[in-house]
């Protein structure tokens, strides 16, 4: 960036000089005029002009260098702002998703605190079971639970860029 900007200086102070050059040129022959009305100043303008042809040559070739480093500058200038507004959408699109990963980190903190608490109280059930299940075989000849080994909570975890949900086996 700091090139584009180095380089529309430049193209800026290129135009400058132009500027000044043409200014010379033409306020040296017409201001000379007694006469300082509009219609005058046209006039000698035109008159100027037709009396010297090399001079109106120079300034036509200074008015076309002006407008292509005009150009020039404008088009590095849009250029340069389509950077800016590049990083800063990515600037704003960076903040934006830092607060939606805090909030994801609320609701991932919440998911393994529920996870903590149903495997304690599915260990508590497992336990109710165990001591139940003798006696519920001798009544009525089935088990009382089923499908211990098998329970599974989920659980959020990250390695610090990605995240992933896993089933702990309780």
């Amino acid at each position: 960036m700091d090139k584009i900007q180095q380089e529309i200086k430049e193209l800026n102070s290129q135009i400058q000089a132009l500027q000044e050059e043409r200014a010379t040129l033409t306020h040296n022959n017409v201001e000379s005029e007694e006469n300082n009305s509009a219609l005058a100043v046209v006039e000698a303008y035109r008159r100027q002009a037709r009396e010297n042809a090399q001079l109106s040559a120079e300034l036509k070739g200074i008015d076309d260098a002006i407008n292509f480093l005009e150009k020039q500058k404008q088009q590095k200038q849009a250029h340069l702002n389509g950077k800016l507004t590049f990083s800063k959408r990515l600037l704003q699109q960076q903040e934006e998703l830092e607060e939606a990963k805090k909030v994801a980190q609320t609701h991932a903190d919440r998911v393994n605190e529920l996870a903590r608490e149903l495997a304690t109280e599915i260990k508590l059930l497992k336990a109710c079971a165990d001591e139940l299940s003798p006696m519920y075989w001798q009544v009525y000849y089935k088990p009382f639970i089923t499908g211990f080994k098998t329970i599974s909570v989920p659980y959020v975890r990250s390695d610090g860029q990605v995240w992933n949900i896993v089933n702990r086996v309780v």
